[in-house]
């Protein structure tokens, strides 16, 4: 999203009048703040409490001088963009996204109060802020991205006879789009074809997985697909298809293994911007895109050995943990 000059200096003398600086918290004025996910699931819900409890460590206690409103769609897209709007017309001091479609709901809303993004795989391809280093207007925040090629690599790793692997993904949704076009392009490089499917929710996950006849199964971070990550690892069962993803959760549902982010540390990154913004007076345009660099590797060996293909050694011994 590209705002003018004059766009942000409104968004600036906004955040003044809020009132929402440190030392008005202690006076005991209530901070507002109004938080959306996309749905219901551990890793996206890992977040959310990530952000409160790290907005707890730096003084703001709910129900003492922070207010939170969360809510939740549950995948539906008309329902998300009635909360963009609710909250659009509401006196709320400052808002959370949890993944790409409500982020982009928010930032079509609203633009007079910061928005701070968490779970969001390219802000910038979702037209979300101008630059990873200088966001702009009145939005920043935390990405999840994580590259398809290591999970790829890892999969070639624990079976090295993979030729083809299946990718389902939401095709509403921008960061599956781009992820899957870099597995794609990465999947060149290793000598693999990439196989995908497309849903419009979760429901269609099963249906989508066995239509495809793939060695292996790919999934990033698409939260229709994580949410319904069962239905998925059943067929590849079926397949004798190992499932590698992004997310450390699946694995503990099903996946063979996971390089994942640790979900909850982002929301405590997104709690310390919400802290610069508040307490420090920084516009949000000008704080940096937060983004982990340490990725962990999560596996669980029975579960690939129900997938057909026990997991190697080299790659038990340097996991980070195991799960059943």
């Amino acid at each position: 999203m590209r705002l003018k000059a004059a766009l942000a200096a409104v968004v600036a003398s906004a955040l003044l009048l809020t009132g929402c600086g440190g030392s008005d918290a202690v006076d005991g004025e209530v901070v507002k703040i109004g938080g959306v996910t996309i749905v219901s699931h551990p890793s996206l819900d890992a977040i959310w409490q990530g952000f409160k409890d790290g907005m707890k460590e730096a003084g703001y206690e709910e129900g003492v001088n922070v207010e939170y409103d969360f809510q939740n769609p549950q995948g539906d897209q008309s329902t998300l963009n009635s909360i963009a709007s609710t909250f659009a017309n509401s006196d709320k001091d400052l808002f959370v996204s949890i993944a790409t479609p409500p982020s982009q709901a928010l930032v079509q809303a609203i633009t007079d109060r910061p928005i701070l993004f968490s779970g969001v795989t390219d802000p910038v391809g979702a037209g979300l802020v101008d630059s990873l280093d200088k966001p702009g207007g009145n939005v920043t925040g935390a990405t999840d991205a994580n590259p398809p090629k290591p999970v790829l690599e890892l999969i070639k790793e624990i079976k090295p006879e993979t030729k083809t692997v299946g990718i389902v993904y939401t095709s509403s949704e921008a960061n599956s789009e781009i992820q899957t076009k870099q597995a794609q392009e990465a999947a060149q490089e290793l000598g693999l074809e990439i196989k995908v499917a497309t849903v419009t929710n979760s429901n269609e996950v099963q249906q989508a997985a066995a239509s495809l006849d793939v060695d292996a199964f790919y999934v990033g971070n698409d939260n229709n697909v994580v949410s319904a990550i069962e239905a998925l690892v059943q067929e590849a069962e079926k397949k004798g298809a190992i499932v590698v993803t992004s997310d450390e959760d699946s694995v503990s549902k099903g996946a063979a293994a996971a390089i994942s982010i640790d979900y909850y540390q982002q929301g405590l990154d997104t709690a310390k911007l919400a802290v610069e913004i508040l307490k420090n007076g920084k516009n949000p345009g000008d704080l940096p895109v937060s983004f982990q660099s340490d990725l962990a590797l999560i596996v669980n060996p029975a579960a690939a050995e129900r997938q057909g293909t026990p997991l190697p050694e080299a790659v038990l011994s340097r996991a980070a943990k195991t799960v059943d």
